[in-house]
Parts: structure tokens; sequence; C-alpha cells
């Protein structure tokens, strides 16, 4: 599987990522990449940047080494509510954001019910385009329910290649991953594959991903990103 561009990545302004945003397409363009979707954390993140980050991003060249940039945010889940931590007159303005769960920023109960209720209710956002590594144990959710909700409301769901990773952080990466793309290929809810690259090596590198997509038999007709222009083509609000 071809995949064109690589939807989630950090830069320096997350605080604990590695490289600049030209750093950074440069990278993708020597992958043969098409494009790239620069996400920096959102204002709630520890360490991350001033919201007039965002505000100013109308200033950077959506256009690096032939790469195509879209500018835009992994915003954080804040409550069972779906509230995020960008208004929704800024996330306008983005070309693509992510919602996901993070440890120092969701202030809800972690109970499947309420977790589940989070990530349904932020999928009615017009402006979410993509739920960020929703394989992670420490937030259980009715993967039945997410794919189905995702389907209804248009929203990408992420295959996270660093949850993956055998080192990584997450709980039951693997394992919720694999219940979540079975539960995709029943409802036909599209997803993505991210690498949620912090540092400019990781960028268009897929292992893991590819090798679950392969062992559960995921269509690649399900796959937003084989292409830039059905990934751009998948986005809930654009400029293109």
């Amino acid at each position: 599987m071809n995949i064109e561009i690589d939807t989630h990545s950090h830069t320096l302004a997350s605080g604990h990522a590695y490289n600049t945003i030209r750093e950074m397409a440069a990278s993708a363009a020597e992958k043969g990449q098409k494009g790239l979707a620069i996400t920096d954390h959102s204002i709630r993140m520890p360490g991350t940047c001033h919201i007039y980050y965002f505000q100013n991003m109308r200033i950077v060249p959506r256009k690096m080494y032939g790469i195509e940039l879209l500018l835009g945010t992994e915003l954080n889940i804040l409550n069972e509510s779906g509230e995020v931590d960008m208004s929704q007159g800024l996330l306008a303005e983005m070309d693509i954001a992510i919602a996901s769960m993070h440890l120092p920023c969701y202030e809800g109960e972690c109970t499947r019910e309420k977790i589940t209720q989070a990530y349904v209710n932020v999928m009615e956002n017009e402006y979410v385009d993509i739920i960020g590594h929703p394989d992670d144990g420490r937030f259980p959710v009715d993967f039945e329910v997410l794919a189905r909700e995702a389907k209804r409301t248009k929203t990408l769901l992420e295959v996270n290649n660093s949850s993956l990773r055998p080192e990584g952080f997450r709980i039951n990466a693997v394992e919720n991953c694999r219940r979540m793309l079975e539960e995709c290929k029943k409802h036909e809810a599209m997803i993505v594959l991210g690498t949620d690259s912090h540092v400019d090596v990781d960028i268009a590198e897929y292992p893991y991903a590819y090798r679950i997509l392969k062992e559960v038999d995921f269509p690649e007709e399900l796959v937003a990103n084989r292409s830039l222009e059905k990934l751009k083509s998948c986005l809930k609000h654009t400029f293109f």
C-alpha cells in the first residue's frame, strides 16, 4: 500500500518534538510523499505553543520542497461533552484537525461509557477530521459505536504507527487497533495511517501499521490517505 500523505506530525512548536516545519517537509520530500500534515499540539497540552502560533499560520507557505503542507492541530478532548481546546472560529482556519485523548488534558471520567460518549460528541464537530490514537487502553472505548459513528459523521479513525511500537506507552494498543479495524471493515468506516512523528526520520514510516492492516485483511479503499486528493476529499472543512 502506498501512502501519499502522513496525516500526523509534530514540530518544535509542540514542545517535545525535535524539528522545524522545513525539516519535516524536507524529510517528507526525500521519502517520496506528496503531502504532509503538520498537527502540533493544541494549547492545553503542557509545554506546547501559544495560541498565537495557530493564529499566525496564514503566513506559512503551503508548499515546501514540492510537498503540499496541511497546517492544522492535534486538539485535546477535554470531557465527555466533546469540548476541545480551540475555538470554533480558529478551528475553521485550520487545514486539518485531529482530536485526541491525552492524560494531562482530559478532565472527564475514564470509563468506557464516558470515553465513548466523548468521542461520539467530538465527532459531531464540523471541524474535527480525525480521531487520533483511539487505540489507547487508558481511555477504553466501544469500538463498534466508534466505527459506526465515524461512518455517520464522516470522521476518519487513525491507525497510529507510534502506538503500535513494541516500546510504545499506550496500553493494549495492538489488540485495540485490531478490534477497531474489524469494526471499521464491518461498518465501512474510513481510516488514515498516521506516524505521530515527533522527529523527521519517522515521517512516512508505517511498519507496524502495515503489519496490522495485513493481519486483518483491511480493504485499501477504506484508507483515506492512500492519495493526497482522496484525503483532501475526506476532510470535513477545507480550503482546497
